[in-house]
């Protein structure tokens, strides 16, 4: 005889199952994996690219590293910055003072970046603690000034920084472990270039696996507190002072990495390099890359590097001299940003979420 009871029946729950089980759980697993994955395709892409394309990939690596460092500091905490410029210059001047003109410093290069981006944190500290308490245009007002002081700087300080000439840096040797694992691995030895460009990725990769388990983190959810809702997250008791300064001083310490990476690139740190337009342009990669993403930010600096010669050369094909062709790259990118800001405020990154989005829906 079956006993009937009050208890209501309980719903099976259906097991969700994971779509890629291959996947780490943690998050810092799969940001260290994705990272793999980006690493070899750096490698197979600098191989497989001739000597020009690796300097265009090692200058879109310094811009990178600066603009997700920027991104960190207006994409997620929301406070605008126009003098990354002048903290690349603080990061490329210190490099080159330790380095020296020869390379005959006692230093090791990686050790001679750390505390390029120690000082240049530093800076930012100091930065950061006097704009704490500035909102919108005070505050770009404020980094404006740094902008423009911090070039000037080099030259009142000629003798030790090199004045109008900038300051020689000299350009790193290949290591011999370096150079014999890529001649194991692809039968050739390694141009400086191309080491160059492999340092600057290098930077760039670890510099974004940081920074994307920041995000992802406790240090993450409270910038996006600050910045969406001032008043709900002091009200919910955070430090909204500290928590700007923190942010200002990892964007600086990412502007004074993606400054040291310059400086061994372009083996020279003059101010001609570090002036305002190169904080707008960083500015202006961040916004058309997408605000707040790290991807935005390596789609914008690759806009920023890829876009003027291949402008150029349509002006040229087009019957332009090369002075008029040269002057319709500035006029084509200052078009784009336009389209950009006027048809997708979200950037790039938020284009391509909205076709990805439709795609699955109609799937």
């Amino acid at each position: 005889m079956v006993q009937q009871t009050d208890r209501p029946a309980t719903r099976a729950v259906p097991v969700r199952k994971r779509r890629f089980r291959w996947r780490p759980r943690s998050t810092f697993g799969r940001h260290g994996l994705a990272v793999l994955v980006a690493l070899v395709a750096v490698v197979l892409v600098l191989e497989l690219t001739s000597p020009f394309r690796n300097s265009q990939l090692a200058t879109m690596s310094y811009y990178a590293i600066a603009a997700a460092g920027l991104t960190v500091l207006t994409g997620l905490n929301g406070q605008i910055s126009l003098g990354h410029g002048a903290l690349m210059a603080v990061g490329a001047y210190t490099t080159g003072l330790l380095l020296g003109p020869e390379g005959d410093g006692a230093l090791t290069l990686p050790l001679i970046m750390l505390i390029a981006a120690a000082v240049t944190a530093l800076v930012g500290a100091v930065v950061g603690a006097a704009a704490a308490r500035l909102h919108g245009p005070y505050l770009a007002g404020a980094t404006l000034a740094l902008a423009v002081a911090v070039p000037g700087l080099a030259i009142y300080f000629d003798h030790t920084l090199g004045g109008e000439q900038g300051l020689r840096i000299a350009s790193p040797e290949v290591p011999g472990w370096f150079d014999a694992t890529i001649y194991f691995l692809f039968a050739h030895e390694t141009p400086s270039a191309k080491y160059l460009a492999y340092l600057g990725w290098g930077t760039l990769l670890l510099v974004l696996l940081l920074l994307a388990n920041l995000m992802a983190g406790r240090v993450g959810r409270v910038w996006r507190a600050v910045r969406d809702d001032e008043v709900a997250a002091e009200l919910a008791g955070i430090r909204l002072g500290q928590v700007r300064v923190l942010a200002f001083v990892v964007s600086a310490a990412c502007a004074g990495l993606a400054g040291a990476v310059l400086g061994v690139v372009v083996r020279l740190a003059a101010p001609s390099g570090f002036t305002i337009v190169l904080s707008l342009s960083l500015l202006t990669a961040v916004v058309v890359g997408g605000l707040g993403s790290l991807t935005g930010a390596l789609l914008g600096s690759a806009l920023l590097v890829f876009l003027p010669p291949a402008v150029t050369n349509l002006g040229i094909g087009a019957g332009l001299d090369g002075t008029q062709a040269a002057q319709l790259a500035p006029f084509v990118y200052g078009v784009v940003l336009i389209l950009v800001m006027l048809l997708a405020p979200t950037g790039a990154v938020g284009v391509l979420k909205k076709v990805s989005g439709r795609r699955r829906r109609t799937r």
